[in-house]
C-alpha cells in the first residue's frame, strides 16, 4: 500500500513510545504548593479545628486542670522553705492545697453534671449560707484575724475558712438567676428593675467584706457586679455613673488608710524605699528578673529563702518567673487567655439568659482576678492581696473557683452541638466512624438565630 501522503499543515500521526511514558505537559503538571499555600491550608484546617461544637469544653478542663496541677507543683516549690522555717514538714502546704484540689476536683465533677435549673435553685441557698457565715466572720471570738484582716472562720486544727471567696460565686449564681427572671418579664429595660435588688445586695456583701478590711476581694466582687450590669444591656450613662461612684468610694478607702496609700506608692518602685515599705513590690521584680528566658530550675529560687513574702500565696507568679522563666510565666498567661476565650465563647453562642450571666460573671471573676494578681507582682497595680486563681495556695480560694470552673463546663456541654457530639460518643454510637458521624451530626442539628450550629 502506497504510503500517505503528508498534507500541508497537518501534523504527523502520534507515535507510541516504547518503554517509558512521554512526560506530561508543563502546563498539565500539578502546581508544586508553596509556603503561603501551606501556611493557607494550615489556616483553614486550624480555623475549623477551633470552630468545632467542643473547642470550648475542651479548652475549659484543659486549661484549668493544667493551671491546678502546675499550680500544686509550685507551691510545693515555693512553700518549702516556708514550711520548713516553721518547724513544719517541707510539704506541708503542698498536702493541705493537695487535699482541697481534691475536694474542689469533686466540686468541679458535680457542678459540671448538674441540669441548669438546679443551679438555679441552688443560687438562693448559697447567698443565704455564704452572708451568714459573713456576719458570723464579724462575731468577737468566732472570726479570726489574719494579717490585719478578719476574714476567716476556724474550723479546727491547721483549716480555716475564708467566706468572703464563697461571695463571689453566690453573687454569681444569685445576680444570674435574678436578672434572667427580669429579662424572661421584659423588666431590664427599666433601670430600677435593673439595679435593684442586685446593686443593694452586692452593696451588703461589699460592706461585709470591707468590715473585715479585704479590699483585693472587695475589688474583685465590684468587678463581677459592673459585669454582671454589662450582661444585662445596662445603658452607658448608668453604667459610668454607677462606676464613678464606686471609683469615689474607693478613692476614700485608699485615702483614708497610709497601708492603702503605701501600697499605691509602691507602684513601679525599683528600689525598697523608706522603712523598706516596697520590699514586697522590689523582691517581687528581683525574682521574675532573675529568671531569664528558661529560669533557674524547679525549686531553685532564691527569692523564697525569707527575701519574698507570700511567696507561695499572692506573689507565686513571681516565684514561677524565678524558677520556671519567661517561658513558664507566658504558659501560664496563655492558660489563662484560653480559658477567658472559652468562658467568652459559651457566654455568647447560648441562648439561655442565666447560662450567659453565669458564664459572663465567671469568666469577668477569674480574669479580672488574675489580672490584678499578676499585675501587682509585675509592679504595674498596687499590691491588693488576691491569689491567683486554681494557681496559689489556698484552699478557701481554691474550692468555689473550681465550682465555678464545673459551671462553665457545664454551660459548654449543654449547646446543642456539643451535645450531639458528646452523644455520638457514647458506647454503640458509631466512635470509630467519627468521620461521616461528625458530617451527618452537623447536618442535623439546626442552626440558631446566634449562628451557632
Amino acid at each position: 500500500m502506497p504510503a500517505r501522503q503528508m498534507l500541508p499543515g497537518r501534523r504527523p500521526p502520534a507515535v507510541k513510545a516504547q518503554g517509558r511514558k512521554r512526560p506530561a505537559p508543563a502546563d498539565r503538571r500539578p502546581a508544586r504548593r508553596g509556603p503561603l499555600e501551606r501556611l493557607r491550608r494550615t489556616r483553614r484546617q486550624l480555623t475549623k479545628a477551633w470552630d468545632r461544637p467542643l473547642t470550648a469544653y475542651y479548652l475549659i478542663f484543659g486549661s484549668s486542670l493544667l493551671i491546678t496541677v502546675l499550680g500544686l507543683v509550685m507551691v510545693y516549690s515555693a512553700s518549702m522553705i516556708k514550711a520548713l522555717q516553721l518547724g513544719l514538714g517541707d510539704a506541708y502546704f503542698f498536702k493541705k492545697q493537695f487535699l482541697a484540689a481534691v475536694i474542689g476536683g469533686v466540686l468541679l465533677f458535680a457542678a459540671s453534671r448538674m441540669p441548669v435549673k438546679l443551679h438555679r435553685a441552688l443560687s438562693y441557698p448559697v447567698l443565704a449560707g455564704t452572708l451568714f457565715l459573713m456576719v458570723l466572720v464579724q462575731v468577737p471570738g468566732i472570726g479570726i484575724s489574719i494579717n490585719g484582716n478578719q476574714n476567716w472562720i476556724s474550723l479546727g486544727g491547721p483549716f480555716m475558712l475564708q467566706p468572703s471567696e464563697f461571695g463571689k460565686l453566690a453573687l454569681i449564681l444569685w445576680g444570674a438567676d435574678l436578672l434572667a427572671r427580669k429579662g424572661d418579664k421584659g423588666l431590664l429595660t427599666q433601670w430600677k428593675h435593673l439595679l435593684v435588688p442586685l446593686v443593694p445586695v452586692a452593696f451588703l456583701l461589699l460592706g461585709l467584706i470591707m468590715l473585715g478590711g479585704d479590699m483585693g476581694t472587695a475589688m474583685i466582687l465590684g468587678a463581677v457586679l459592673f459585669g454582671l450590669l454589662w450582661l444585662a444591656g445596662a445603658p452607658t450613662r448608668m453604667f459610668v455613673g454607677v462606676l464613678v461612684f464606686a471609683g469615689v468610694i474607693v478613692a476614700l478607702l485608699i485615702k483614708t488608710s497610709p497601708h492603702r496609700m503605701d501600697r499605691l506608692a509602691c507602684i513601679g518602685a525599683t528600689e525598697p524605699g523608706r522603712n523598706d515599705l516596697c520590699w514586697q513590690a522590689v523582691h517581687g521584680i528581683y525574682a521574675l528578673a532573675s529568671g531569664g528566658w528558661f529560669g533557674s530550675g524547679l525549686g531553685a529560687s532564691v527569692e523564697k529563702w525569707g527575701q519574698l513574702p507570700e511567696a507561695h500565696t499572692d506573689f507565686i507568679f513571681a516565684i514561677t518567673g524565678e524558677e520556671l522563666g519567661l517561658a513558664g510565666t507566658l504558659s501560664v498567661l496563655a492558660l489563662f487567655a484560653a480559658l477567658g476565650y472559652a468562658g467568652i465563647r459559651v457566654a455568647g453562642r447560648t441562648e439561655d439568659s442565666f447560662v450567659r450571666y453565669a458564664a459572663g460573671g465567671v469568666t469577668t471573676w477569674i480574669t479580672a482576678q488574675a489580672v490584678i494578681n499578676i499585675g501587682a507582682v509585675l509592679g504595674l497595680l498596687p499590691i491588693a492581696g488576691v491569689p491567683l486563681p486554681l494557681f496559689s495556695y489556698g484552699g478557701s480560694a481554691l474550692l468555689p473557683t473550681m465550682f465555678a470552673v464545673g459551671l462553665l463546663i457545664a454551660f459548654a456541654r449543654e449547646e446543642p452541638a456539643a451535645r450531639a457530639a458528646l452523644a455520638m460518643r457514647k458506647p454503640g454510637a458509631g466512635w470509630r466512624r467519627s468521620g461521616p458521624i461528625w458530617k451527618s451530626m452537623r447536618r442535623r442539628v439546626k442552626r440558631r438565630p446566634s449562628g451557632e450550629r
